[in-house]
């Protein structure tokens, strides 16, 4: 069994960050192993939500890790809410990352053309460095614009999201793929490039117009997991895709009318089904 640490917060109610991650990549078979940054009673769509920093337990826990002779087969970094968090993430890199580690990077900080509230461009630039080594990114638009200097667009063409991917590759990542990408009317879906050998691939599927916290997650949870389970990049994405999709579809038919997180829980079965016809 494959064994994958993953780096992110706990929201304790909200469906995201670790507590879409873990039973996602646990269901997918692989052995989950979480090192939360923080733990909120919600995540951040909610009001008065409270929050407790866990950074200061982040190497403790690591080095408790390397005491036992810990080993992963990936590592999965998510949300990581300050400066001082990125840089021990590093170190927790240079701890435990070997040949045969996949390093998944999935920079959250920002979306629709904007930095979370809590973040500035400095943090961006800290995100960038992060990404330098990995063997995946999963940047959306935004993030990716932040980390390269370039002028967000809210309209745009297959041109400028090929200059974007070029951008990327001077970070050091070997492979990125950009989320949230529309390149035809009424499609989304991601776009990416192998930077080493310059190659680029995309999968595009029908967009639902709806937006719930929390699929970014659901979306790179699937696409490592799906990796994990040997499957190329470019099926792990449409996988991902199409599941992420799905999901949304089945929350918007829930008579409940769930807005705070997507059903996730009664499509995992289909996420199964899905691996198991790819194999």
């Amino acid at each position: 069994m494959k064994r994958i640490l993953t780096i992110q917060d706990i929201s304790c109610l909200g469906k995201c960050s670790i507590t879409i991650a873990l039973p996602v990549l646990s269901a997918m078979g692989a052995e989950t192993v979480i090192l939360p940054t923080a733990v909120l009673s919600t995540h951040t769509m909610f009001k008065n939500f409270t929050v407790r920093d866990l950074t200061d337990q982040l190497l403790p826990i690591a080095e408790h890790w390397k005491s036992e002779n810990v080993r992963f087969d990936a590592i999965y970094t998510g949300y990581l809410g300050s400066a001082e968090e990125i840089e021990i993430a590093k170190r927790i890199f240079e701890m435990f990352r070997t040949e045969d580690t996949l390093l998944f990077i999935d920079p959250v900080m920002g979306d629709n053309g904007k930095l979370y509230p809590a973040f500035d461009q400095a943090y961006a630039a800290l995100n960038a460095g992060l990404c330098a080594g990995a063997d995946i990114i999963v940047p959306n638009i935004t993030e990716a614009c932040l980390m390269t200097g370039t002028e967000y667009r809210e309209t745009y063409d297959r041109e400028y999201i090929v200059s974007l991917l070029e951008k990327l590759s001077a970070l050091g990542a070997a492979v990125s793929v950009l989320t949230g990408v529309s390149l035809a009317p009424g499609k989304t879906g991601v776009m990416g490039c192998d930077h080493r050998n310059g190659t680029f691939f995309e999968y595009q599927n029908g967009r639902v117009d709806a937006v719930y916290h929390g699929t970014g997650d659901l979306f790179s949870s699937v696409c490592v997991g799906a990796v994990l389970r040997g499957r190329t990049l470019e099926e792990a994405v449409k996988i991902a895709a199409d599941y992420t999709a799905h999901t949304i579809r089945v929350t918007l038919n829930n008579p409940a009318k769930p807005w705070y997180g997507v059903d996730f829980e009664k499509t995992l079965p289909d996420l199964l089904d899905a691996l198991r016809t790819a194999e």
